[in-house]
């Protein structure tokens, strides 16, 4: 499965075939069609595979961070890096088949509400130590999402890591507009960004 991901990183979903999927992961075509129905339950199998263990992490993140407290922007900085480690320039590519293919959304669309519970126990264990309400906070984390996703879009025409950075630094501080009772947050200096 971790080859079908490289495959499609590397190569996109529409060069991502079962012979080059078969000799990425080592394996003969026969060994890999014995185990799936074919091409797109592989792919099928592999995105729900790293939409897992993006999950797992995100639920440990969620647990370590309930028990020892954090700030609003090491979230921001977590989903970041989270999605921009390919996560997200995976997704662009089995999006638009999930757009047109019902059965391929239909098994996907589980692992994603999974993923979605990571998420929200992120930005409700900010909300429980903060006392915002959960709602709002999933508003915020919902906006952080599309945010994050259009960045990434983005670099796929504009490499600027610079660019990227003090946008991340703006929306941080946006971020901590709401949730006001961490502990002194806006006193912390924002990396790249420059008090005047």
């Amino acid at each position: 499965m971790h080859a079908t991901i490289d495959l499609m990183h590397d190569r996109g979903l529409a060069r991502t075939t079962t012979p080059e999927i078969a000799r990425a992961a080592g394996v003969s075509r026969g060994a890999l069609t014995h185990h799936f129905a074919g091409r797109e339950a592989i792919i099928t199998a592999s995105v729900a595979d790293l939409l897992g263990r993006s999950s797992r992490n995100l639920h440990r993140f969620a647990e370590a961070f309930a028990e020892r407290g954090g700030s609003s922007d090491e979230i921001v900085d977590y989903i970041w890096q989270m999605m921009s480690d390919r996560l997200f320039y995976v997704t662009m590519e089995f999006l638009p088949e999930a757009r047109h293919n019902d059965e391929f959304r239909a098994d996907l669309v589980p692992v994603v509400r999974e993923f979605h519970a990571g998420l929200d126990a992120v930005w409700t264990a900010l909300a429980a130590r903060t006392k915002v309400d959960a709602d709002h906070a999933r508003v915020v984390m919902n906006a952080t999402m599309c945010l994050v996703r259009g960045m990434i879009a983005q670099t796929v025409l504009r490499k600027d890591p610079a660019y990227y950075v003090e946008m991340l630094n703006f929306w941080k501080l946006q971020v901590r507009e709401h949730f006001p009772t961490q502990t002194s947050p806006s006193r912390r200096p924002v990396a790249g960004v420059h008090a005047s």
